[in-house]
């Protein structure tokens, strides 16, 4: 099992574009799920940082969200807004869960 966290602050002005950008992702995802992948995003108690994670089956499986034109489209406005802090990726090892993919 595959994990990664992406880390980011968008500017203030930037905020309901960037849900609007995810919500697109997510829609995506719900019309064509990439089986073995669970993805989520969180908005940060600061209103401006995001964090995604994504768990997948296999680095396989998880490079699939690249497929994803949406995500893609996301990935592209969200470079062009200048974040405050670029997303940052941070491998993680996993030791348990309550759920299986």
């Amino acid at each position: 099992m595959k994990a990664i966290r992406v880390q980011y602050t968008v500017k203030s002005e930037y905020i309901e574009q960037n849900k609007k950008n995810i919500q697109a992702v997510m829609q995506s995802l719900k019309e064509n799920p990439i089986e073995g992948m669970y993805y989520s995003t969180y908005q940060l108690s600061d209103d401006n940082s995001f964090m995604h994670l994504n768990v997948a089956a296999d680095d396989e499986t998880m490079a699939k969200l690249n497929d994803v034109p949406a995500f893609n489209e996301f990935r592209k406005q969200l470079k062009a807004s200048g974040p405050l802090s670029p997303p940052k990726a941070e491998n993680l090892t996993f030791v348990g869960a309550g759920w299986e993919l």
